[in-house]
């Protein structure tokens, strides 16, 4: 049977949406795309019964708030009630070991949900000189290099310690907690990855792997099919 991909949305004042890409590449990958709207923390771990893996989107700026911080001038906006859905659903899911394929905005929310922290803009926080991580280039361009671990999960889908990725993002993971650990990095020292090798699937990237997927990027197709084969039912 496919296993049921429950993907978080993107918000805004009057609207819930998302980018067509994640559905395709779930797709793609074997698993049937449902779309979790933020709001009804308290129906979480029903909707966790409901589906057999979790695709946090990218999307706007995470809350400082989350992670003891107060905003600092170059943060961008935020919705205080996404925030609050999808930490408490990635700390239900990892408490459940529900698999968790976290991208751009999701491998934040991942971190702090599991006790780390984020710059807030890494233009005026982080350590320079920096790379463009917001690059100006088609979704599917693949912008600038990182840096793999050896022996990491990445390493094995990509075949080497450097590939490629696309980047559109002013925030990034700065810290994070066991058993999170990083996987890659940018050559600016930005955290690109983590992962949780004791967990049946948990993976984070700083880029777009669902864009990549849609011009049949290879690293990025194994991404998802292993996420998916994670998620498979008996």
């Amino acid at each position: 049977m496919k296993p049921v991909i429950g993907i978080t949305c993107s918000a805004n004042q009057t609207s819930q949406y998302l980018a067509d890409d994640y559905i395709k590449a779930v797709r793609m990958a074997g698993g049937v795309p449902v779309l979790l709207p933020a709001g009804g923390e308290a129906d979480i771990p029903l909707l966790l019964s409901k589906t057999d893996g979790i695709l946090l989107s990218g999307g706007g700026d995470v809350d400082p708030s989350w992670f003891g911080e107060e905003p600092v001038p170059g943060l961008g906006e935020i919705e205080p009630g996404r925030d609050a859905f999808e930490i408490a659903l990635c700390r239900f899911a990892i408490q459940a070991d529900v698999p968790i394929l976290a991208i751009c905005r999701g491998i934040q929310i991942l971190a702090v949900a599991s006790g780390g922290d984020m710059f807030q803009d890494i233009y005026s926080q982080g350590k320079p000189p920096l790379l463009q991580h917001k690059q100006r280039a088609a979704r599917s361009h693949l912008s600038h290099t990182v840096h793999v671990l050896p022996g990491s999960l990445l390493e094995k889908w990509a075949g080497s310690e450097t590939m490629k990725v696309n980047s559109f993002h002013h925030q990034a993971v700065r810290t994070v907690k066991a058993p999170l650990m990083v996987s890659a990095r940018a050559p600016d020292g930005i955290i690109e990855a983590v992962e949780n090798r004791n967990a049946r699937f948990m993976i984070g990237v700083q880029w777009h792997p669902e864009a990549l997927a849609a011009i049949k990027d290879p690293v990025s197709l194994k991404i998802f099919s292993a996420f998916i084969a994670s998620c498979k039912t008996v």
